[in-house]
């Protein structure tokens, strides 16, 4: 007899279906953040003063912030993915208190006066374990090269500027990771 049997399919599809199962239960499943969204007031100084939103994810390979404002409004026109947004965030693991960063130039293109939304920023600086807490730092004084929650730093073919904005209380909640 030539070929495979019946049986002989059957235990192969089995034992593939098995092996399938087996690796997806060892992958696990998606971490989640909560709360999902936060909000917390920010100064941008001319560029607004007002409430962003920001909306956590961990896709188990990577862990992303999403900013969003209708309070605080470009200045310029901007072209897509041209603008470098970083998020400083103070992070809490075992007691200690550090600083994360998330950065990207994930954003569509907007004109002067639009509402800012930049995202998913993945996670750059530092690192975040399950369970540790990631919150906006509340600063005093106004937003400077020195002094920042938020940079925006546009990337044009002339060169680079950036704007600073400062977060002026903690987020209404606190990331869980």
């Amino acid at each position: 007899m030539h070929g495979f049997s019946a049986r002989r399919v059957a235990l192969t599809s089995i034992a593939a279906a098995s092996a399938l199962a087996a690796s997806l239960a060892l992958a696990g499943p998606a971490a989640a953040v909560a709360p999902a969204t936060a909000t917390a007031t920010y100064d941008c100084g001319s560029a607004g003063v007002g409430t962003v939103t920001l909306t956590a994810a961990d896709s188990g390979g990577g862990k992303t912030i999403r900013v969003d404002s209708t309070d605080i409004r470009t200045q310029y026109p901007l072209k897509a993915n041209t603008v470098t947004a970083t998020l400083k965030l103070n992070k809490t693991s075992g007691g200690a208190t550090s600083e994360v960063r998330f950065s990207g130039t994930a954003h569509a293109a907007a004109a002067t006066g639009d509402p800012i939304s930049f995202g998913p920023l993945p996670l750059t600086t530092g690192s975040l374990s399950d369970g540790d807490t990631t919150d906006s730092a509340a600063l005093g004084g106004a937003p400077s090269e020195t002094n920042w929650s938020l940079k925006l730093t546009v990337n044009k073919p002339t060169g680079s500027f950036s704007s600073y904005c400062t977060a002026t209380g903690n987020q209404s909640a606190a990331f869980t990771w």
